[in-house]
């Protein structure tokens, strides 16, 4: 998954895997994040999504922080965690840092254990974000590179996917679009970075990239690799790129000669069991908001309290429906509760100034007496006639005389 994998845009793609395998283990690896402080509200997080959305009961072993743990347990604890990994039906890693995970993971029973998974098939992976990037022969340091300024270089990486004959460089986050005004497609590399990488892979290898909130299912019993969610799998190499959108997928045979250069650009197949078109993508914490500000305006212009509450409530319900996600890309929940108070308040000022158009509020006492005031000026009562337009202006009625008749509007000072 190239991101959202505790988001509701994935639990569609969670739910089919599990319908699938039907896992009666199902592991959490907290590694890649075992060094921060919230390591334990992140699992619980990730551990209630995954019961909340999708049904399954997600464990998550002892011993696996790595060398950032701290307490008692030390080695019996490493056996314990190490046992659940090798036992497990579905193993899941998330959001942290590929670097740190990879520290922990290669060369290590835990990353042998992942890659015997991924040759015999006793489990499935579901590898999402930073772990994600760990899974191919070179792995991106993207904290390392992004925050602090190394030189772009890769990492020795797990080569799980090698063992299903794909070397690649996995990249999640590949249309990644938070700079704005700078380029960070690529998991935050950008283009110049990501082209420099490129010529240091071998002629066999390949950049392999994932969308984000888009998930590419392997499966080597079916000899199909599908690909779900709002974007694409990009196989690149030397600067182009073949692409299969979500929805499409191509045989593990053909993803392996794409890799290699030795193949055209493929036709993505449409999953075979649908005939239809797939589903509209669900949309991000983002758009939502996005579109909850926007509905906000509208209603502003048509005055329509309704629509101005219905937006606010409907971002908080995406804010809670979102609060499980362990990676805030995008904003996050944090950005979204932000937009939030900023509607609420505009709704209070709304709400102070009046949503009813002053002009159908005036309208019965000003015509009348804007009659009036024709009649008198057609009698040649002009000191009367102003008088009537004086009392109108105090209560900030503005009237204008032209050819084509007298005419008003509130707002007169």
């Amino acid at each position: 998954m190239g991101s959202g994998e505790t988001a509701p845009t994935m639990v569609s793609v969670h739910r089919e895997l599990v319908a699938r395998l039907r896992p009666a283990s199902a592991v959490l690896l907290d590694t890649p994040y075992g060094f921060q402080e919230n390591v334990a509200e992140i699992s619980a997080r990730a551990q209630s999504y995954f019961e909340r959305s999708v049904g399954l009961q997600v464990d998550v072993p002892p011993g696996l922080r790595g060398s950032a743990e701290i307490g008692a347990g030390g080695e019996a604890d490493g056996d314990v965690g190490l046992a659940a990994v090798r036992g497990a039906d579905w193993v899941f890693a998330g959001p942290g840092s590929p670097s740190y995970a990879l520290a922990q993971w290669r060369d290590r029973p835990v990353g042998e254990a992942l890659a015997d998974h991924a040759r015999t098939g006793r489990a499935a992976l579901v590898f999402a974000s930073a772990a994600a990037c760990t899974l191919g022969a070179y792995a991106l340091p993207v904290y390392e590179i992004y925050k602090s300024g190394a030189r772009p270089h890769w990492l020795d990486g797990l080569d799980v996917l090698g063992r299903l004959g794909l070397k690649v460089a996995m990249i999640p986050h590949y249309d990644n679009a938070e700079g704005g005004t700078h380029d960070t497609r690529y998991c935050y590399l950008g283009e110049r970075r990501l082209r420099a990488l490129e010529r240091e892979l071998p002629d066999d290898a390949a950049v392999l990239g994932l969308d984000e909130h888009t998930a590419a299912l392997v499966d080597v019993g079916r000899d199909a690799v599908e690909v779900r969610g709002r974007g694409v799998m990009t196989v690149r190499r030397r600067g182009e790129s073949v692409i299969v959108p979500s929805g499409g997928s191509v045989s593990l045979a053909e993803l392996r000669a794409l890799v290699r250069g030795e193949a055209a650009r493929p036709a993505a197949r449409r999953r075979r069991d649908e005939d239809a078109a797939p589903a509209a993508p669900q949309a991000t914490l983002r758009d939502t908001v996005v579109d909850c500000e926007e509905r906000f305006e509208t209603g502003l212009r048509e005055r329509d309290a309704e629509a101005l509450v219905r937006a606010v409530l409907d971002i908080d319900a995406a804010v809670a429906e979102w609060a499980g996600d362990t990676e805030e890309d995008e904003g996050g929940t944090d950005w979204a509760r932000d937009v939030m108070r900023s509607l609420i308040v505009r709704l209070g000022q709304t709400a102070g100034r009046g949503l009813t158009d002053p002009r159908d509020v005036l309208e019965p006492v000003v015509e009348p007496l804007i009659g009036v005031r024709a009649e008198l000026r057609r009698t040649g009562c002009f000191a009367l006639a102003d008088t009537v337009r004086d009392v109108l202006q105090t209560i900030g009625v503005e009237v204008r005389d032209t050819p084509d008749g007298t005419h008003w509007r509130p707002g007169a000072s």
